[in-house]
């Protein structure tokens, strides 16, 4: 059984939601869920969302405290198995986090304080090693996880409370009000399996009116898609297939356009935005 360490939660604040979905890939799993009952002194729950795990996977998330878990039998996608667990979550915040990740020292609070005191700020994502070239920090030397929390930690502290804007966030981690899905959807499962789900969202919520930042004192690491062992020839044909699909949608032929399609598809409508989830 997965216990918390005693330092954990402050029941008093306001919870938050954190979605994660996993298909296979149990070490990672177990490294992600360690770091964040590590590293998060907030109230939160984890929803967790199997897509058919044959490794072990689910028997794992059923040992985690503080979850709430859907197993799926069948691979849902990412946009869909996130959709799933939007349904479910009960927090005012919510938390979109790939399964690759370890988070780090004061991340949820960070992530939170630029969330609540930026003006119209819709959705706020960390600064990683292996994410959308806007929230990269390139030239990482860090060999382990313990000189990445240190790096981490003192990156964190040198970029206190700062934060800049951007046209769309990876959805390796963003965050989120829980109202936001009330007035803009869920993730469009069009792009199921995966890709481009993310950018799509981030559009229809620069359509409603808000704006997304980068909060620059949060890093997290990420393995990354080369830590799994994927079909390469499927993974760029879903790439490919959701690209098309993505820039059918918005009649865009380049994600440099996405301020242009935003200014065109204003006002948001929610017959033409809205995303049922």
């Amino acid at each position: 059984m997965m216990t918390m360490n005693a330092h954990d939660l402050t029941e008093q604040s306001p919870l938050t939601s954190i979605i994660i979905i996993t298909r296979n890939g149990l070490s990672f799993t177990k490294e992600c869920i360690t770091s964040i009952f590590q590293h998060t002194k907030e109230n939160f729950e984890l929803v967790l969302i199997d897509n058919g795990s044959t490794d072990g996977t689910l028997e794992f998330l059923q040992t985690v405290p503080r979850a709430r878990i859907i197993s799926n039998k069948e691979n849902k996608g990412f946009p869909g198995g996130c959709n799933q667990g939007l349904r479910i979550a009960r927090g005012e915040n919510i938390v979109l986090l790939n399964n690759d990740t370890v988070v780090t020292k004061d991340w949820l609070k960070r992530l939170i304080w630029s969330l609540n005191n930026h003006y119209s700020c819709g959705i706020i994502g960390p600064r990683s090693n292996f994410i959308l070239p806007h929230q990269s920090i390139p030239q990482l030397s860090y060999k382990t996880m313990d000189q990445m929390h240190e790096f981490a930690n003192e990156w964190s502290q040198k970029n206190e409370m700062k934060s800049y804007e951007v046209d769309n966030l990876s959805g390796v981690c963003m965050i989120f009000k829980r109202d936001l899905i009330d007035k803009i959807g869920g993730l469009d499962e069009r792009f199921s399996p995966g890709y481009y789900e993310d950018t799509d969202f981030c559009i229809r919520a620069l359509i409603y009116g808000t704006r997304l930042l980068v909060a620059n004192d949060v890093f997290i690491h990420h393995y990354g898609s080369s830590s799994f062992k994927i079909d390469r020839i499927w993974q760029k044909k879903m790439i490919h297939q959701s690209e098309k699909k993505f820039f059918t949608k918005w009649s865009m032929t380049h994600l440099n356009e996405i301020r242009k399609v935003v200014a065109r598809e204003r006002p948001f409508s929610r017959e033409r935005h809205y995303v049922p989830f």
